[in-house]
């Protein structure tokens, strides 16, 4: 497993305060990582950050991922050893209310963390997370590979395809010699201690918990559903690779593929494609009682993807990363944690053992199903 290249070593991630950001904060301090992060605030009240009290539990710096001086400040005062930059605005509506603001933070914002990494020595890997709306969306069925057109027809999907050559630019031009970095690209992620606006697990939490019927504007819009474990896991791993290029080999990998400068995939498998109405239905079994309107004709709302998959093909080929959970216990997972949230789990740190023990308990599943970065 990665645990023994984590544990003590400094680890920066922008973004910490956000959904993804906090799981992999938290994964990282069971992994035994000295951990830092720089965001401008918590997004949302309730948030998993403040329901695991991660500001006593890690450097919480915060600041504008704009502010390219104050970031480079708090990574040459963190002085860390592996970046993980996941801060962003991250929600496809929100793009089309604030465009520029949009492109600012995602793009920008990503050249700003390669700047710090540029100014700050002690750095050894970076790792870029964008999301797979940065492929030109052509509403094929096959997934899309990381050669295929980057791009998208909304303000956020451009944004992340444009943080995407940013990166791979300095990569090229920069970073050749180190410090090691790759971009990482993930579909629709899932999990417990998800509030943000306009996705639809944490539409039926909020709604759910109140007693009242969720509103489902695209039902038949397919997601690739997956645990937020799941990409995660990759991450980690190839965070590890990239610090020790030799992991890969020790986990069984055929070949020394080596990933600095590349781009990787991370989904789950490729019959796990579901729609957003087989996913509140599947939900609703763990909230029985509870109802949902639909949108029959599923035209609500600004345009969006209908359609929409990854192929992770490279990532088990090169990393021998492969997806955990299959849908219905991607499903579990996540109606549990609110479960226990909702339950009496809502003070400031009260999901914290839970969290990990979620965290150890999908480490486990990794392990009995034989996949590399678990053992």
């Amino acid at each position: 497993m990665f645990a023994d290249l984590y544990a003590g070593r400094r680890v920066f991630v922008t973004g910490h305060t956000g959904f993804k950001g906090s799981w992999l904060s938290a994964w990282l301090l069971a992994l035994g990582a000295r951990a830092a992060g720089f965001s401008l605030g918590v997004p949302t009240t309730p948030s998993h950050f403040e329901a695991l009290d991660l500001a006593r539990r890690m450097e919480d710096l915060r600041g504008d991922i704009r502010d390219r001086a104050a970031l480079t400040r708090a990574m040459q005062g963190f002085a860390p050893e592996v970046v993980f930059h996941l801060a962003a605005q991250a929600l496809v509506r929100r793009s089309y209310e604030d465009p520029a603001g949009t492109i600012e933070a995602n793009a920008l914002g990503t050249m700003n963390v390669l700047e710090a990494v540029r100014a700050c020595p002690s750095v050894k890997a970076v790792v870029v997370i964008t999301s797979d709306k940065c492929y030109r969306n052509e509403e094929w069925v096959w997934g899309y590979r990381e050669t295929d057109h980057l791009g998208g027809a909304d303000p956020y999907s451009a944004s992340k395809g444009c943080a995407e050559i940013i990166a791979h630019s300095y990569f090229q031009s920069f970073f050749a010699n180190g410090p090691a970095c790759t971009t990482v690209r993930a579909g629709n992620v899932i999990g417990g201690g998800d509030w943000a606006a306009d996705r639809i697990v944490p539409d039926c939490a909020r709604a759910w918990a109140e007693h009242r019927p969720v509103a489902i504007r695209s039902p038949w819009a397919t997601r690739p559903w997956q645990h937020v474990l799941e990409p995660l896991s990759g991450y980690l791993w190839l965070g590890a690779r990239l610090l020790d290029n030799n992991a890969g080999l020790r986990a069984g990998a055929e070949a020394p593929f080596d990933p600095r400068g590349q781009a990787y995939n991370f989904g789950p498998a490729a019959d796990v494609n579901n729609t957003v109405a087989e996913v509140v239905e599947a939900l609703a079994v763990h909230w029985p009682g509870f109802k949902s309107e639909m949108d029959a004709a599923g035209h609500a709302g600004k345009k969006e993807s209908t359609l929409l998959k990854l192929c992770c093909d490279k990532a088990l080929a090169e990393l021998s990363w492969k997806a955990t959970l299959d849908f219905e216990e991607t499903i579990r997972y996540t109606a549990e944690w609110y479960a226990r949230y909702y339950e009496g789990g809502s003070g400031k740190g009260a999901m914290w053992d839970y969290t990990q023990g979620q965290i150890t308990a999908y480490g486990g599943k990794a392990a009995h199903r034989g996949l590399a970065w678990a053992h």
